[in-house]
């Protein structure tokens, strides 16, 4: 099961009407593609709505959320809008660039030397250290804590509640995430904006298989990865989470983690 991230309307993404970047090059490359959800069923399965319900689903669920999050001495947040054409922004970090990430993180902030090297399909979610900032009460980050949506709100929240299918998620803020990330550059790299851009391309996971010229593939061409370089796949999602991040900024849309 990969790990997607998504960054837009929310009626965009439960009307189907956008594709990960697995499905686009699929597509390009004639390939066949069906996403599963983690149930293990094809996605198309799901009972489907019209765009319109949708949107007005969405719109219900946005309001009695910004509504319970509101505080009693301040003006209710502004709802941000939802349609089914705004622009949305996704890319696919998959789970061990993103644990990648965390361990990073949580190796800097307890000045720990980051490992070089982090095992393929590793389990970073029992790492000591990434655990020891999950539970830290004096550094609470919302991708330590089990974050999976993040609304387009600058103040700096977390929560616990329904998403609009009727499962639970913890929820954070655009505002929040923007905080951590830039404390993380902070500690790790100190990159300015290109550099932080260009690591979508120029880091992340190695090539598994290489084409040969006649065009035809034996088990002796393909170099399986056990391995991958903690650094290079922390700044690959890193850059994934920043632009998701600018483009949320920018747009007023949500984000949330696709698997």
């Amino acid at each position: 099961m990969g790990l997607d991230i998504y960054a837009g309307t929310l009626t965009r993404y439960y009307s189907h009407n956008w594709k990960t970047v697995t499905q686009l090059w699929a597509e390009k490359n004639g390939w066949g593609f069906q996403k599963i959800t983690p149930d293990g069923e094809p996605a198309d399965n799901e009972e489907e709505m019209s765009p319109a319900e949708v949107q007005a689903a969405v719109e219900n669920w946005r309001d009695q959320v910004l509504t319970a999050i509101s505080q009693p001495d301040q003006p209710p947040y502004a709802p941000w809008l939802e349609d089914n054409e705004k622009p949305y922004y996704t890319d696919k970090p998959d789970w061990d660039a993103f644990g990648a990430m965390l361990l990073v993180a949580a190796c800097h902030t307890y000045d720990e030397p980051v490992p070089p090297t982090v095992e393929k399909d590793w389990d970073f979610g029992e790492h000591p250290l990434i655990t020891r900032l999950g539970s830290d009460e004096k550094r609470v980050w919302s991708l330590f804590h089990g974050a999976t949506w993040w609304i387009p709100l600058s103040d700096p929240i977390m929560f616990h509640g329904p998403v609009p299918n009727g499962n639970t998620a913890v929820f954070s803020t655009v505002g929040a995430l923007r905080k951590e990330l830039e404390r993380l550059n902070e500690l790790a790299w100190q990159a300015d904006e290109d550099t932080i851009l260009s690591w979508s391309e120029t880091e992340g996971y190695p090539t598994d298989g290489i084409i040969p010229a006649h065009g035809k593939i034996s088990r002796a061409d393909i170099q399986e990865h056990t391995q991958f370089d903690t650094q290079s796949l922390a700044k690959f999602a890193f850059s994934m989470f920043w632009q998701a991040m600018r483009f949320a900024e920018e747009q007023q849309v949500p984000i949330l983690l696709d698997y």
